[in-house]
């Protein structure tokens, strides 16, 4: 038996096939060649509409007579397999593959199914991105670039100086951070930023850095992972209690009751992670005198405070809350991200330091990741600087506003013993609910294939049970979705 290979183009996709045969011109070859464009179709390897090699092409690679190619075409045509027209040459057909039986596990929509809807929050909804505004700035960005832009960038860990200058005026103008270029570095995203940190502060000996009570454990893992031990500062009312960095009877305290949470040991926190803008995710922004004490802190102990500004851009009933990192740019690292005014697919995130830390963290993101996407960061400083970024955040804006208010009114009418709270800025909502429903609400959302989180998934492990809650993004589903997810939440929740 002989063995023939083809491995040829076919527009634009590689064609690789093993046809088996008695001989180079006998019907076994022609029948070996049927089967294997058969199994290329069957497998996926050849989509429909994908346009094959003419038999000549076919035949020269081969080396099989033009006849045997012919032949073997016409008969998978009549098959079904093949469709040929005059000028459009012979093409996969579009045939329906046979349905495969789910498992039984899949059957319904459960823990490990895909659900219908999703209010998980964390994300905005993908569809508004502006598809067009971001090609256009694309077309203008890489149209202008200078050739050296699409190499390997040495030297520019720090990310592209036309998007950290663009960013400089923005964050500027819009969050009151005291922005340079040169103190900004731009990474893939906020789980970048803060493992660079972790990293960075372990290399200068710190051992704790403080978190919420409540938050994201992702965050709390990567700084584990450095080796970081990350005590929970209580959350009331009022955001953090940053009192609680100086210990029991510190000179930062502010007043009023203890929050969920607070484990802090005095002198043993070298930096403290915080959401001032929109408490994630119990909502609250963090009050002026709080935000006052955590700086006067980071001053006296030479502490460090990492800025998440998560939500900060989408406020609704409040007058803007500037960056804390304004109050002190030296004892402050903003942190902020297109994931939610754009798309968490671009992984674009960048880092605002303060001067003494800068190239600590552009050596430690060069040693492992010299240069995010540069085509990426050319388009993001022309959307910013040509004004396509303040339009779609204020566009933004008013469709979650409207949509948080569409979720307010729905709750009111369909669960009257529901609060929603942590609403006057940001993507998600937390609607309080009943002792001890928190759990069979969840596993009712599951049954009914909608994607929910309850609050204690963001508890820290030492910050003793808070209340049953629901943690709602309302900026995740789609405007097609959106009704069908929000009817769904109504139906499960207890009344």
């Amino acid at each position: 038996m002989t063995e023939s290979w083809a491995n040829t183009r076919v527009g634009e996709v590689d064609l690789h096939l093993d046809p088996q045969g008695s001989g180079p011109r006998g019907p076994g070859l022609r029948a070996g060649l049927m089967a294997a464009l058969r199994e290329a179709v069957r497998s996926g390897r050849l989509a429909p509409g994908t346009r094959l090699p003419s038999s000549r092409t076919l035949a020269a690679d081969l080396g099989v007579a033009r006849n045997t190619v012919a032949t073997a075409y016409s008969e998978l045509v009549a098959e079904g397999w093949l469709t040929a027209r005059q000028g459009s040459g012979t093409r996969v057909a579009a045939r329906a593959e046979p349905r495969r039986a789910a498992p039984a596990s899949a059957a319904a929509p459960g823990p490990r199914g895909r659900p219908s809807y999703s209010l998980l929050p964390g994300s905005p909804d993908l569809a508004s991105f502006p598809r067009q505004e971001w090609i256009r700035a694309a077309r203008r960005a890489l149209t202008a670039a200078p050739n050296d832009a699409f190499g390997y960038a040495h030297g520019e860990s720090r990310g592209r100086i036309e998007l950290r200058t663009a960013l400089a005026g923005y964050l500027a103008r819009a969050r009151g951070v005291h922005a340079a270029p040169e103190r900004i570095v731009v990474c893939s995203g906020f789980v970048h930023g803060l493992a660079l940190l972790g990293k960075v502060l372990g290399a200068r000996r710190v051992r704790e850095v403080a978190v919420d009570a409540y938050g994201l454990p992702v965050h709390r893992a990567l700084l584990a992972e450095a080796g970081l031990r990350t005590p929970a500062l209580g959350v009331d009312a009022r955001g953090t209690r940053t009192d609680e960095l100086a210990g029991p009877g510190g000179t930062g305290g502010t007043g009023g009751t203890r929050g969920m949470g607070g484990t802090v040991r005095r002198g043993g926190v070298g930096a403290v992670l915080l959401t001032p803008a929109h408490q994630f995710p119990l909502g609250g922004a963090l009050h002026a005198e709080r935000r006052a004490a955590a700086v006067d802190w980071a001053r006296a102990t030479d502490g460090l405070i990492l800025e998440d500004d998560y939500d900060g851009e989408f406020r609704y009933d409040r007058q803007p809350v500037g960056a804390v990192q304004g109050l002190d740019p030296e004892r402050v690292v903003y942190l902020g991200t297109a994931s939610k005014s754009l798309a968490p697919g671009l992984r674009l995130a960048w880092m605002v330091l303060p001067e003494w830390l800068v190239e600590e963290v552009a050596a430690a993101k060069g040693a492992v990741d010299r240069v995010s996407s540069t085509p990426d960061q050319l388009t993001l400083a022309e959307f910013i600087a040509s004004g396509a970024y303040d339009r779609q955040v204020r566009a933004a804006r008013g469709r979650y506003r409207r949509r948080r208010d569409q979720l307010a009114a729905a709750l009111a009418d369909a669960a009257p013993g529901v609060r929603v709270t942590g609403i006057a800025a940001g993507l998600h909502a937390v609607v309080r609910l009943p002792p001890g429903t928190e759990r069979p609400t969840l596993a009712a959302a599951r049954d009914r294939g909608l994607a929910l989180e309850g609050l204690s998934f963001f508890r820290h492990p030492a910050a003793p049970p808070g209340p049953d809650a629901l943690v709602v993004g309302y900026g995740t589903p789609s405007d097609s979705a959106w009704a069908g997810a929000l009817e769904a939440l109504c139906r499960v929740l207890p009344t």
